[in-house]
């Protein structure tokens, strides 16, 4: 099982290396003594922990109707009972 170092790592996410080590706290690794490494897995994660799709523009994907509609969906929430005038 291969696994990464900081530098590794950074070049493989495509980051600096700086925003791994102040991000770590929140990211999936290893440490062994001082010593941190990731393995593929843990890459594999935390690119899917930071990765977003554009919603709008040009590289927008197209929206996907939907098949199926909840069948509460119709529902609404009742007006607040603070809005109501007290006498």
């Amino acid at each position: 099982m291969a696994s990464y170092t900081y530098p590794e790592a950074a070049a493989y996410l495509r980051v600096e290396e700086r925003w791994l080590r102040r991000n770590i706290s929140r990211l999936p690794h290893s440490k062994k003594g001082r010593t941190v490494t990731f393995t593929q897995a843990d890459l594999d994660r935390i690119d899917q922990m930071h990765h977003h799709e554009p919603t709008t523009g040009p590289l927008a994907a197209p929206p996907q109707p939907s098949a199926v509609r909840h069948p509460l969906a119709h529902l609404r929430p009742l007006p607040s009972r603070r809005s109501a005038v007290r006498v």
